[in-house]
């Protein structure tokens, strides 16, 4: 899952959120220099990675397009997967995609003062463009991928992917309806801990 992946699993908890966001950008034990309920958000982007790339459907998905997209196959997915859950987010949450995308922009930078650099980078790029709005359209998805393609240093193709997701769409959709049931069971067992 992407950025809109890893937002929707925060339920709305502000730290939460904001340590999914920089997480990419906090290596091995650095999570330990933030307040704990970030250092607990980025460990939970860990955990969600980790679930994600070991999902037998999301290994599936990532078979269908590794001959072409190699080890960027798994990107490709991610981002799949927030088109699916943005175009589909009424069935998932009570909130509007705008409102909730929002609140996603506010918080974060309720926070920039604790970003890491890369991240303090990215924000504007991020809110400036509405990202998690704009996955929820095939169109949109494309913008996306081909901006990810222009800032790799080697060709990803990703700028192509878009062709690939509408050539196997319903079999994506599919794969992702299950994935979605199978990673909020997985979220709501690890995270029970922490609200003892």
């Amino acid at each position: 899952m992407n950025f809109l992946g890893h937002f929707y699993l925060s339920q709305h908890e502000p730290e939460l959120i904001v340590g999914n966001f920089v997480a990419d950008h906090v290596k091995g034990k650095k999570y330990l220099d933030y307040p704990a309920k970030i250092s607990e958000g980025i460990m939970m982007h860990r955990y969600i990675d980790h679930y994600t790339d070991g999902h037998p459907l999301v290994r599936q998905g990532r078979q269908r397009l590794f001959d072409k997209y190699r080890h960027f196959s798994g990107v490709i997915i991610d981002m799949y997967y927030d088109h699916f859950l943005a175009s589909l987010w009424e069935q998932y949450s009570q909130y509007s995609l705008a409102t909730f995308a929002n609140t996603i922009y506010n918080t974060i930078e309720a926070h920039l003062h604790i970003l890491p650099e890369r991240s303090k980078f990215l924000f504007p790029h991020m809110k400036s463009g509405n990202w998690l709005l704009r996955y929820a359209t095939t169109e949109g998805l494309g913008q996306s991928l081909t901006g990810m393609s222009k800032r790799l240093h080697h060709h990803s193709k990703l700028e192509l992917a878009t062709e690939d997701l509408l050539e196997y769409y319903q079999e994506f959709k599919e794969e992702f309806e299950q994935f979605i049931v199978d990673i909020r069971e997985q979220f709501d067992r690890w995270q029970a801990p922490s609200k003892a």
